[in-house]
Formats: structure tokens, C-alpha cells, sequence
């Protein structure tokens, strides 16, 4: 593998991070609201699970009042 100086490999990384199409503001806002709202669904999802588990385990062991 053919070793290149540091200012070749600057000169390289430059080029091809101008050539990435970086999304605008809105775009960011959009996903980070579409993120946050996916968690919150996963969360609650997860929460019902959780308690419908609890209890039938509690059902079948006879735990609990």
C-alpha cells in the first residue's frame, strides 16, 4: 500500500467531503422529530409488553394481590 503525506491526504478528504450532499436544517429537524417520536412509541410499546408479561407471571405463580 502506497503511504501518502499528510498534505496529500487532507487534500483528499476535502475533496470528497464536498462532494457529500448534507441535509438542510428543515430536513435535520424533521428526522430528529421523527426520531424522538419513534423512541416514544417504542418506549410505550415496550411499557405495555412489560406489563402484560408481569401479569400472566403473576397470574400463573399466584404472586401478588
Amino acid at each position: 500500500m502506497a503511504k501518502t503525506n499528510p498534505a496529500q491526504f487532507i487534500q483528499e478528504v476535502r475533496q470528497e467531503a464536498a462532494k457529500v450532499t448534507w441535509p438542510s436544517r428543515r430536513e435535520t429537524g424533521v428526522s430528529t422529530a421523527m426520531v424522538f417520536v419513534m423512541v416514544i412509541i417504542a418506549a410505550l410499546f415496550f411499557l405495555v409488553v412489560d406489563q402484560v408479561l408481569q401479569f400472566g407471571v403473576r397470574l400463573v405463580f399466584g404472586l401478588g394481590g
